[in-house]
């Protein structure tokens, strides 16, 4: 298990040191954030868009955040005396800490309800509760996820599981989100391999969509199974599709991938949540995870952009049984020197056009040798 060790920076935020097993106790002196760092400031405010029902996050706050720093001003290198970072510890393993320039919070509570029917609900306003987290994956400045061990790979999962679960419990929470963005062609601030955890105050549009189709189905089949696990049952059974099995998780290209590259990865039991996996289960997702992303990166001679996001069943009860956890990687890239852009009918109209077809993208990532990895490499995996 992860040594789970819990500071507060200058500020008050929080961050959570997650240190790989066998590691020893932290000192006291990689506890203390000494810079003088200004009050946190009121949370933006979210509004209510009558057209769409969806929920808008305003944080205009948030353009004064840092862009792309040069490595000796890295925010999140460990800190040293010429750069006294967010991270106070000249040395660390893996680091979960509230974002200095949120999306939502740092306060917490209810967004404002809406109006009863047929009353307009817009001009609706509220604070921008919620919470923003960074989860900094090594302390190294360059690499990405992928050439991590499996044994730093496993204590990310250890903070994304723990993290969920402690968000979950937040006032006001009804979704909980990691992902990570990698690459400048994704838009990404910082350079220095890292990944985000969003706690939302409601359910996202593309989670509110997933989640009524999934309870529909769900309730046609008298609660038997969730329409994910019915999905990868039927994608084995294809198998034209499938990138790899184990023991506990599959991945696939989806039969209606939007994206040039798409992989789902799922689990085969049916859980909501990170939090809800096994010791057992997490083991394993820290070799699968590599394992996909290695083959990503062995696809063109430059690394992969990507967006990993790992869906979670939301907190609305009415949604929750029916949800069911999993990985959603997908890349703009559509050859080595192009990518993919949102634009009319993607943008406009939601109606996505691929480029490519998911069988032919499953087999080129079923062959392409992933790169070698630097620890034990997985067993049990069958490509």
């Amino acid at each position: 298990m992860s040594r789970i060790t819990t500071t507060r920076l200058a500020d008050s935020r929080e961050l959570i040191y997650f240190d790989d097993p066998g590691t020893p106790e932290r000192s006291p002196e990689s506890l203390v954030d000494h810079r003088r760092l200004p009050a946190r400031g009121e949370p933006g405010e979210v509004r209510y868009d009558a057209l769409s029902g969806d929920w808008v996050a305003v944080a205009a706050h948030r353009q004064t955040r840092t862009h792309l720093p040069p490595a000796d001003q890295c925010p999140i290198c460990p800190t040293t005396a010429a750069n006294p970072s967010e991270i106070p510890a000249p040395d660390y393993d893996v680091v979960v800490f509230e974002n200095r320039f949120p999306s939502l919070g740092p306060a917490l509570g209810e967004i404002p309800p809406l109006p009863a029917a047929g009353r307009s609900a817009h001009g609706i306003t509220g604070p921008a509760f919620g919470r923003c987290e960074v989860v900094a994956f090594t302390p190294q400045h360059t690499g990405s996820f992928a050439e991590l061990g499996e044994t730093r790979a496993r204590t990310v999962i250890e903070a994304w599981a723990q993290r969920t679960e402690a968000l979950s419990a937040l006032p006001g929470i009804k979704q909980v989100f990691p992902f990570e963005n990698r690459g400048a062609d994704i838009g990404v601030t910082l350079h220095h391999p890292h990944g985000q955890i969003y706690a939302y105050p409601y359910v996202t549009p593309r989670a509110a969509q997933l989640g009524a189709v999934a309870r529909k189905y769900y309730d046609d089949v008298d609660a038997k199974e969730t329409l994910a696990a019915s999905l990868l049952k039927a994608e084995r059974e294809d198998g034209s599709r499938m990138v790899l099995e184990a023991k506990h998780f599959s991945a696939y290209v989806p039969f209606a991938a939007r994206w040039p590259l798409e992989i789902h990865l799922v689990p085969h039991r049916s859980v909501p949540d990170l939090a809800a996996l096994t010791g057992e289960e997490r083991d394993e997702l820290s070799h699968v995870y590599l394992d996909l992303l290695k083959r990503l990166d062995s696809l063109y001679p430059t690394p992969m952009p990507y967006i990993s996001a790992w869906h979670q069943a939301p907190l609305d009860p009415s949604l929750r049984p029916a949800g069911q956890l999993h990985l959603q990687l997908t890349s703009p890239r559509r050859a080595a020197d192009k990518l993919k852009y949102l634009a009319g009918s993607e943008a406009a109209m939601g109606a996505f056009i691929n480029d490519t077809t998911p069988e032919a993208v499953a087999e080129r990532l079923r062959n392409v040798a992933a790169a070698p990895a630097t620890h034990n490499t997985m067993e049990g995996i069958r490509a």
